[in-house]
């Protein structure tokens, strides 16, 4: 059970926004890089990172401080937002990046995931943002007509690494993970999901820790670190001990 810590990028800080609405956004950290070290400080052993502006403008629009971040840390880092197609994916793995998050073009370009998680093996992971179960795109200013199953079941057997499952309507509201849709989820593919949005405190740790979410890769973490609702070593402890 790996537990993320995110860094959302816009305008080159570190935000976070509640239920994807760049209008709604709070600035936690305006140094990307320094965050990325005091997550890499508390224990963590792998980064989620979003280009929220890339995801809107379809292509990468931090690179910057992405590039700042993987100059701070060692641990690996996973990137969303504006990957769109191989060129972009090439170049992210190659600067350093451990493993790209294609949302909106897994959703209008399948067969780019498919050609890319045969590329670069082990590499590529596929973001599902729903909005009452229907997945929505361009940085969820869009909802698609397609459930997360409907097209997570499409990469069943392409190599993706993981299927990152986020609930929209709980996203950055501290209502706690929406356990019951992620492990349905789950449950109905083989690939590992992560389970992300809506991450409030210590419960939705034990929570991840139940056996009914054992099929379970891990779980994303934004608001609940930077508003101090969640203690960072506690969750590690927890999540060592039942290791």
């Amino acid at each position: 059970m790996i537990l993320f810590p995110a860094v959302d990028l816009k305008n080159g800080q570190c935000v976070r926004l509640e239920q994807g609405d760049m209008a709604r956004a709070t600035v936690f950290n305006l140094d990307p890089a320094a965050q990325a070290r005091a997550f890499a400080a508390q224990g963590f052993e792998y980064l989620h990172v979003v280009d929220l502006d890339g995801a809107f403008a379809g292509k990468p629009m931090n690179a910057q401080a992405v590039e700042a971040m993987l100059q701070a840390i060692k641990m690996p880092v996973q990137l969303g937002g504006g990957i769109r197609d191989l060129k972009t994916i090439a170049a992210w793995l190659d600067k350093g990046i451990t493993r790209v998050i294609i949302g909106t073009a897994a959703v209008r370009d399948p067969d780019l995931v498919k050609g890319a998680a045969k590329q670069f093996p082990g590499r590529v992971a596929v973001g599902l943002d729903a909005r009452d179960g229907k997945v929505a795109v361009e940085g969820w200013a869009e909802t698609s007509q397609v459930t997360a199953l409907d097209i997570a079941q499409r990469f069943e057997d392409a190599g993706v690494a993981a299927i990152i499952f986020t609930d929209i309507a709980r996203d950055g509201l501290l209502k706690g993970l929406n356990l019951d849709a992620t492990v349905a989820l789950a449950d109905r593919i083989s690939i590992p999901v992560i389970a992300s949005g809506g991450f409030a405190s210590i419960d939705d740790v034990k929570a991840l820790l139940e056996p009914r979410a054992k099929k379970l890769a891990g779980a994303i973490v934004g608001r609940a670190l930077y508003d101090g609702r969640l203690d960072p070593a506690a969750a590690l402890e927890l999540i060592r001990a039942a290791a």
